[in-house]
């Protein structure tokens, strides 16, 4: 009897634990119409039952339910009842998300409105519904399309958004304006860049799995940094995950041009380079920290000078090795849970990415080419031509850990990310220097380049939001800190000069010296910021008022230390019997043996070192604006924002450096910049119809000058020799002081949204320049390639845009899973040359050519065009897309006198990708993707009139092709 009791209740306790387990999780989002934000306490009943949640702070419920087909009633006060029809909840959709439930109010009709749920799928038409209801001009993507498009990391996503051009495969450019007028914000934050060149932060070091949309606003708002005109871009990182997610992904990828080369260049690197950073073997050795570095003629002994030398990576030459694919892998977890009996949820996410990639661009070209001095000849002349090859091995580490808690009128949320990016790179160039031109010498050399980039950014956020007042109050807080890194550590370039007579050299007067630098920069990114907003009504229609407040500190540290070789006794070099490299620091070649070589290592490096800074700067801002409505369709926000600015700036140029205190310049922490600026802003939306809006908008902005900008800093590129000069270095007309560009800016919009997405948009926008700054060609120095930022005249943009978004069942029914989109911009700019450029170009003018005082502003793309067709079927689990990205050609260097101007080229970029569900479950689904279908080239080039392009920069990325499996449990 015992022995059946126990029987029966273990029978019992099956029963009821396959019971138990018959059920699931029902979720999702409710939205108001009218606002396109979550609806807050709206009440959500499992129909037919007293199973029942109230929506979170978020319009966001959870619900258990049984296995089985079930209809869900929302109820919300103000608005039209629902019922959302035909959910189905069995093994095969154990969780289930409703992602785009949309409440309109009930002042048009009574009646109940049922739908079913196989219509509420896309998250791409929440973006649309955000687009719709928000108060600037806004465009964005979103997880689910990045998905559909195939896009790796955050700037190939970007580049679908309308207006958006990505530039050197890293960058942002919003309406075709260089990086400087475009920003970029981290969960609504600013995050410090990683490269000293740039003002906009490198966008491909965030993988599309960690992010939840990217959204783009065309104009300012006051509760907006005012230090944007293009765009300010913001990307929004996973936080509180919607259903329970449990993803495992990998793939591979296959370069025709760059995988499975048996002649792919490289160089042995350090043990960690799978993983994106040095093992420490590139590190500075310890002796060559100082200014008296041991040499032969330093006091040191013959043992100290060796022993130094010895102490360098003695590797100088390329290798070959045959190239692996590319591949890549993922996994990400995160789940939501119930606190006790109450709505309250505690929200973690947890993700991990890993991506390897090779690159081989075996024709690639650097040029520096000049005009003539007689006007008669219009073609251009070369300076000097590189012809070769370059590889590049690249690893991108993401992790992402969120833990997040909501409940009805509370939100706190606490993310911290990491991003590490490590690039290998080899390079070998024939070099061609033609003496016949202007401050050249005429040579033939060979060289060796080797590299190493170290990138890591990380990011802690803790933020909250609070409902107070019966819903009218809410709270907005966020706290973030960043620190950013960007290493080049033990950068070598060797170049063997050959002479008339057939013999090699090493000769600094051509191909140079061998050479190594060690470059660093970090820095530290500070934020905090509090929003207040608050409801109350205006003349029976809702209204909103919002102060706030932000606080931005950065601070950055940066410094190049660079050593040559050098050769004891004797003519410098001596005479090589071979040009390997591999064989330049043998033991044979280094000091004390005999000539012809003796070599020992100098420092390149005063004290203080000129190529050395420390940077910061406050940003304190302050403002207030009011939204409200008159009648029915006009709304309007005004806006008022104070932003109180300074840097501080502590360097020396090179004259204090090397010893000349009296006509040399040295900064000690002193003020470069300090402004207070007041940028008032008003946007008015006119409602046309149900889904129609005309928007207009007026805003002042401004855009300040980078940290490496004020500076002394001169920053070689290794590989072309060209240099950059801070701004704060004089020249005969240039007086080294830079100043903040202000901008006034106009934009008009009409758009129409309609069903599943489906939008047409036509804006126009207008922006007026005061100072605005580009990168000038420094006429004064011939010899070298030089480059610095300068304020040239003030310009003017004018442009219009287009977006079309339409689903093709228009055409046919059998259709309806198929999408068109198109967005196309054309910008017509202008700049009032400075009277030194005008004169200059006066100066070298060709026979029959006219110099208007007038030309094209320097990073503004004359157009952008976005287009693609996609197909996506629910029912078949399928997903695909083929969509192009063209950038017209635009004028990048501004060249002066001498020297012509550089365009960047258009480069035809057509891409394909697929996402298709595998087996009953769905569990295992199928990525394919193809990158640069059309083979084209990077092309920037010299541009004068009546003469043939010529060849700044020129490379091939080549085709690519991946295919990649991701599981979900």
């Amino acid at each position: 009897m015992n022995m059946f009791k126990k029987i029966l209740i273990l029978g019992l306790l099956l029963i009821s634990t396959q019971m138990m387990a018959q059920t699931g999780i029902l979720r999702g989002k409710i939205t108001e119409a009218t606002t396109g934000e979550g609806a807050i306490g709206a009440t959500v009943t499992l129909a037919g039952t007293t199973n029942a949640a109230f929506t979170d702070i978020d319009g966001e419920f959870t619900l258990t339910v049984p296995y089985g087909k079930h209809n869900l009633i929302i109820s919300y006060v103000g608005f039209q009842k629902k019922t959302i029809a035909d959910i189905i909840i069995n093994e095969k959709k154990g969780e289930v998300y409703l992602e785009n439930i949309v409440l309109d109010t009930d002042t048009q009709t009574l009646q109940e409105v049922v739908v079913r749920a196989e219509l509420l799928r896309t998250s791409e038409a929440a973006i649309t519904m955000i687009k719709h209801n928000s108060s600037v001009i806004l465009d964005g993507i979103s997880s689910a399309k990045m998905k559909i498009t195939g896009d790796a990391t955050a700037v190939e996503a970007a580049k679908r958004i309308t207006g958006v051009s990505i530039e050197g495969g890293k960058y942002v450019y919003v309406r075709g304006l260089g990086d400087r007028y475009t920003k970029t914000t981290l969960n609504g934050m600013d995050i410090p860049g990683l490269d000293p060149d740039r003002n906009s932060l490198q966008m491909d070091i965030f993988p599309t799995s960690l992010i939840d949309n990217i959204m783009v606003s065309k104009n300012f708002s006051a509760e907006m940094p005012a230090d944007f005109t293009g765009g300010l871009m913001n990307v929004e990182t996973k936080a509180f995950p919607e259903h329970k997610v449990f993803n495992v992904s990998f793939g591979v990828g296959y370069n025709p041009q760059a995988n499975l080369k048996s002649d792919f260049l490289t160089y042995d690197g350090g043990k960690y380079d799978f993983l994106g950073f040095d093992d420490g073997s590139r590190e500075l050795p310890g002796l060559a920290a100082g200014v008296n570095v041991p040499t032969p003629i330093s006091g040191h002994s013959k043992e100290e000078v060796t022993s130094f030398v010895k102490s360098f990576n003695p590797e100088l030459a390329t290798k070959t090795k045959t190239s692996p694919l590319n591949y890549s892998g993922g996994i990400t977890f995160g789940d939501q849970r119930l606190l006790g009996q109450s709505s309250n949820k505690l929200g973690y996410i947890l993700s991990l990415n890993y991506k390897l990639d090779y690159q081989f661009y075996d024709d690639v070209n650097y040029g520096e080419y000049q005009r003539y001095n007689d006007a008669s000849l219009t073609e251009m002349r070369y300076a000097t031509v590189q012809n070769g090859q370059y590889t590049d091995e690249s690893v991108l580490l993401g992790g992402l850990a969120g833990l997040a808690f909501k409940g009805k009128s509370t939100k706190i949320r606490l993310t911290a990310m990491r991003l590490q990016n490590g690039e290998k790179r080899a390079g070998i160039f024939d070099i061609d220097n033609d003496g016949a031109a202007v401050g050249q010498s005429g040579y033939i050399a060979k060289s060796n380049n080797l590299e190493y980039n170290q990138r890591s950014l990380n990011n802690f956020l803790l933020a909250g939001t609070h409902l107070l007042s019966n819903d009218k109050l809410e709270i907005d807080w966020k706290l973030s800190t960043t620190y950013s890194i960007s290493e080049d550590p033990d950068i070598r370039k060797s170049a063997f000069t050959y002479t008339s007579n057939n013999d090699i050299v090493f000769s600094a007067g051509a191909g140079g010296l061998p050479s190594r630098i060690w470059r660093d920069l970090d820095e530290v990114g500070q934020n905090g910021r509090v929003d207040l907003s608050y409801g109350y009504a205006f003349k029976g229609n809702s209204a909103k008022v919002r102060i706030g407040a932000n606080v931005l500190r950065k601070e950055r540290n940066f410094e190049i230390k660079q050593f040559q070789m050098a050769f004891f006794g004797g003519a410098a070099g001596g005479t090589w019997a071979t040009d390997d490299f591999s064989t330049i620091l043998n033991e044979g070649n280094i000091y004390p043996n005999k000539q012809p070589n003796n070599i020992y290592y100098q420092s390149g490096n005063n004290d203080p070192n000129p190529n050395e800074y420390n940077s910061r700067s406050l940003n304190q801002g302050y403002y207030v604006s009011n939204e409200m409505s008159f009648g029915d369709r006009t709304k309007v926000i005004a806006g008022l924002r104070l932003e109180e600015f300074k840097q501080y700036h502590t360097g020396r140029d090179q004259s204090y450096a090397s010893g000349d205190i009296v006509n040399g310049r040295n900064l000690d922490d002193e003020v470069v910049l300090s402004s207070v600026n007041l940028f008032p802003s008003l946007n008015v939306i006119y409602k046309l119809g149900e889904l129609a809006n005309a928007r207009f908008a007026y805003a002042k902005t401004i855009a300040r000058p980078s940290f490496k900008e004020l500076s002394f800093a001169q920053i070689i590129d290794p590989l072309t020799n060209r240099i950059f000069n801070g701004s704060l270095f004089t020249y005969s007309d240039w007086d080294g002081e830079l100043l903040e560009t202000k901008i006034d800016n106009f934009d008009l919009r009409l758009e129409k949204y309609g069903e599943r997405g489906e939008l047409i948009s036509l804006s126009g926008f207008y922006k007026k320049f005061r100072n605005p700054i580009e990168l000038i060609r420094i006429p004064e120095q011939q010899t070298s390639t030089e480059y610095q930022p300068r304020n040239v005249g003030d310009g003017m943009v004018l442009g219009v845009e287009l977006e079309l978004i339409r689903n093709l069942s228009f055409v046919s029914q059998a259709m309806q899973d198929w999408q068109l989109s198109l967005n196309f911009s054309a910008v017509k700019s202008q700049i009032d040359m400075s009277a030194s450029e005008y004169n200059s170009r006066l100066e070298y003018v060709r026979d029959g050519e006219t110099i208007e005082a007038v030309r094209k502003m320097a990073g503004q793309a004359p157009y952008i065009l976005n287009g693609g067709i996609s197909y996506n079927s629910f029912e078949k689990g399928l997903d695909m897309g083929l969509f192009y990205n063209v950038k017209g050609s635009t004028l990048n260097i501004v060249g002066i006198g001498l020297f012509p101007d550089v365009y960047t080229e258009a480069f035809h970029s057509l891409n394909f990708g697929l996402n298709k569900k595998l087996g009953k479950s769905e569990k295992l689904s199928l990525d394919v993707k193809a990158s640069n279908i059309l083979d084209d080239t990077v092309d920037v080039v010299y541009k004068s009139y009546k003469a043939e392009n010529q060849m700044f920069s020129s490379h091939n990325p080549g085709r690519s092709f991946s295919v990649g499996l991701n599981f979900k449990l």
